[in-house]
């Protein structure tokens, strides 16, 4: 799945972004597998049950991080001039049932982050 977000993802922001995102499938008992991102968006693979409502689960990677990434990069987020936004309110996802799953992940890995 991939989202956006303003343009103020760097390096140190995507590492704390992958962290709290892994903290919140953990607590719907899913996993995040990979994650990577650049400047305005994040990719993520995420193994989920079938039970999870996946915009929920959506909802919840989205509110937190930006909750959380708010809080911490007050000064970097008030200076982009987004006001009360962090990101978008849309996503895409897309199922890879049957894609190798190295190859999913060989185009997150390959993404070019901010350094």
């Amino acid at each position: 799945m991939t989202w956006r977000s303003c343009s103020l993802l760097q390096h140190d922001t995507l590492t704390r972004c992958e962290t709290i995102m892994r903290d919140v499938c953990e607590s719907f008992g899913a996993q995040l597998r990979d994650f990577n991102g650049e400047g305005d968006h994040v990719h993520l693979l995420v193994h989920y049950p079938p039970k999870i409502a996946l915009s929920k689960l959506v909802n919840s990677l989205k509110g937190v991080s930006s909750r959380y990434l708010r809080a911490e990069c007050t000064g970097r987020i008030n200076r982009t001039g987004t006001g009360s936004v962090f990101s978008t309110p849309s996503y895409f996802a897309g199922s890879c049932g049957g894609a190798p799953l190295s190859i999913v992940k060989d185009y997150i890995d390959n993404q070019k982050r901010p350094a």
